[in-house]
């Protein structure tokens, strides 16, 4: 009987072993956005420091989605891990009306405070010169035509966009109806639509260092604007702090009011906690070196990094024992 039951333990041992095994076979996905997205760029730079750690377990970046899309992502099973903005992932898991009362119950936060994300206007001197509008308030409050190119949905941008077009009683219909259009697209395709005069104005997100923000500003003869006070209010009610893009690209006179998604690199929560842990302490460890590549990351500050402020949502627990044992407030 005893040699039975050592038996069936051996067995069942092996069969864990199996197990793990397989599951540290499977690849780990990172949920981003389309290539030439800062996004991507930062997703593969994490990629590149996750190789060496996790057993050679294959990492696949996937090149879609977007802050609003990469909750449900990550909820759905789609990616274990994604980056996310701090706004999105809270109303993600409050079943927020922007995903239509669909919770991401399950959604936890390994590192956040990653970077700020600034959303930024961007419109071209030609157009200004020749229509004399050079405010947002001007621009929007005109009634005149106006194209905007922006992200195809997915993004955080396509929302907070009708939030500030709300603040001033436009919707995208009333623009398209006032001569304008309203053109989403892949961010690769943005510079040469505002190169080409195809578009008057970008929305975006802009980083430090962000490929597409950096081509547009150098190619495309544009001038950064002023968030008005009205476009602030409009996005600090949909969870937008007021922010200040920092004097990094051609076309500002000076730091640019803003608003700031914050950035979080969200799990799920069945993430084993020992990989959880073992993605927090690379990421927090390594950010020197990926800032490098990534240059939005080089104002990350590890000691806050683990509170709510910054993640939006609860830490994994594998990454809370990780902020835990090196001291750091959550």
């Amino acid at each position: 009987m005893k040699k039975a039951t050592l038996v069936h333990i051996g067995a069942a041992i092996a069969g864990l072993a199996i197990v793990a095994n397989v599951s540290a076979a499977e690849p780990l996905r990172i949920g981003a956005m389309p290539v030439g997205s800062g996004w991507y760029v930062a997703a593969s730079t994490l990629e590149k420091a996750l190789k060496p750690v996790l057993d050679g377990r294959t990492i696949e970046v996937i090149p879609r989605g977007g802050g609003v899309a990469n909750p449900i992502v990550v909820e759905t099973g789609k990616a274990e891990v994604a980056l996310s903005n701090v706004q999105t992932s809270l109303l993600a898991a409050r079943g927020d009306e922007l995903y239509k009362g669909m919770k991401a119950a399950n959604i936890r936060a390994l590192v956040g405070g990653l970077n700020p994300v600034f959303i930024g206007a961007m419109v071209r001197n030609d157009f200004i010169q020749t229509t004399g509008l050079d405010t947002l308030d001007k621009i929007l409050g005109s009634g005149k035509p106006i194209r905007i190119v922006m992200k195809p949905q997915g993004s955080n941008i396509p929302p907070a966009v009708d939030a500030i077009l709300a603040a001033y009683g436009l919707d995208r219909a009333k623009i398209k109806a006032n001569g304008g259009d309203i053109i989403q697209v892949d961010t690769a395709q943005t510079p040469a639509l505002l190169r080409d005069g195809r578009a008057d104005m970008l929305i975006d997100t802009v980083l430090k260092g962000h490929p597409t923000i950096t081509e547009v500003s150098l190619t495309a003869d544009v001038r950064f604007l002023d968030m008005s006070d009205r476009a602030l209010k409009a996005l600090a009610d949909a969870g937008v702090k007021p922010s200040q893009i920092p004097q990094w690209f051609k076309g500002q006179n000076g730091p640019t009011r803003s608003g700031d998604f914050g950035t979080v690199l969200i799990a799920h929560a069945k993430l084993p906690d020992d990989v959880a842990y073992q993605i927090t302490k690379t990421v927090v460890e390594k950010m020197p070196e990926m800032a490098k590549n990534y240059p939005a990351w080089a104002s990350f500050k590890p000691e806050v990094a683990g509170m709510k402020e910054n993640t939006g949502i609860p830490l994994h627990p594998g990454a809370a024992r990780y902020f835990k044992e090196r001291g750091f407030r959550m």
